[in-house]
């Protein structure tokens, strides 16, 4: 509810979407790692005693990988860190790091640029459509994929567009999709979930 009356953020309610999805010992991926406060979450939702899961980060900037690294090592411990995997390569080639046999309960995006880095380097909408068709295809039966796209910067409302005419395609008897979005902030970001029946 926090979010109704503006004392949430959009990533907040993201999070507490994805404690309903993700379980212990569950794969999952933060498609765009930026400072690694998502793949932080994540990693909190699928530690396990037995280390069965698995967190997959990407991003293309080391400056975010390196965040994203730091953020960990302050924060988990060194068994639960051992769970998550970072990789510098762009979220449309996911598909070449996760293993064919993975149970993938969750992809998420946090589009956009790396807040504090140079917001001339931001996803695209190309390659973003890319990294859904193999979201889509990686996803297990269940699962989510978590979008939270910015309108704001150059790029962003297009890139948005394309991602719900994305979702807008994906089949009623296999998927229901959704959008979170304030309509009297027309730059506010939107938070989209596609759910895999």
């Amino acid at each position: 509810m926090g979010y109704m009356f503006g004392k949430k953020k959009a990533t907040e309610v993201a999070h507490s979407v994805w404690k309903n999805v993700v379980r212990k010992g569950d794969v999952v991926i933060d498609a765009t790692c930026g400072n690694g406060y998502d793949t932080l979450a994540l990693v909190r939702l699928i530690a396990d005693d037995n280390r069965r899961g698995r967190v997959y980060a990407m991003d293309l900037q080391k400056s975010a990988l390196e965040s994203t690294s730091s953020l960990l090592h302050q924060s988990v411990s060194a068994d639960e860190k051992e769970l998550v995997e970072i990789y510098a390569t762009c979220h449309s080639e996911m598909e070449e790091i996760i293993p064919n046999d993975a149970n993938v309960r969750l992809v998420a995006f946090n589009l956009g640029y790396l807040p504090g880095g140079d917001k001339r380097i931001k996803t695209e909408k190309e390659t973003t459509l890319l990294a859904l068709e193999a979201s889509k295809r990686i996803l297990a039966p269940g699962g989510l994929i978590s979008i939270i796209a910015y309108l704001g910067h150059s790029g962003g409302r297009e890139e948005f567009d394309k991602v719900k005419s994305f979702a807008a395609e994906l089949p009623l008897d296999q998927w229901f999709c959704s959008k979170l979005q304030t309509l009297n902030r027309p730059l506010a970001p939107v938070l989209i979930l596609l759910c895999k029946k």
